[in-house]
């Protein structure tokens, strides 16, 4: 298991769902080198990709907890109501293929992650 660190914007957005579903959420949020291992992620597991940057995406129930893994620790980026996303894919007008297929396409989801990174870096 890696330790898990929150920036400043996914710790407010964790603050903000309700305690009991925090708790549920990152409980169920366990990562491990064999879940990351396959660059095809399966199960609760998947990754965006552009222009070589790679952001790892969990999936619990209603959310979406997106990191990446910084000198063996699990830097939380982002974490999103999964509404809010498809609002966003929706808004974005963005065609088919899978949710991360549509992320990785997207100009607007990238700027959302380079904010939660450089909330990480202050």
């Amino acid at each position: 298991m890696h330790q898990i660190v929150f920036n400043e914007i996914s710790a407010a957005e964790i603050s903000a769902i309700p305690t009991l579903e925090q708790l549920e959420l990152i409980n169920s949020f366990k990562v491990d080198d064999d879940c990351l291992k396959n660059e095809t992620l399966h199960g609760s597991f998947g990754v965006v990709e552009r222009d070589g940057r790679k952001i790892y995406r969990f999936r619990s129930k209603d959310y979406r907890i997106y990191f990446t893994m910084e000198d063996g620790k699990v830097v939380v980026q982002r974490v999103l109501h999964t509404n809010s996303l498809r609002d966003f894919l929706f808004r974005s007008g963005m065609g088919g293929g899978t949710e991360d297929q549509k992320l990785s396409a997207s100009r607007s989801f990238w700027r959302l992650i380079d904010e939660g990174e450089k909330a990480a870096r202050r």
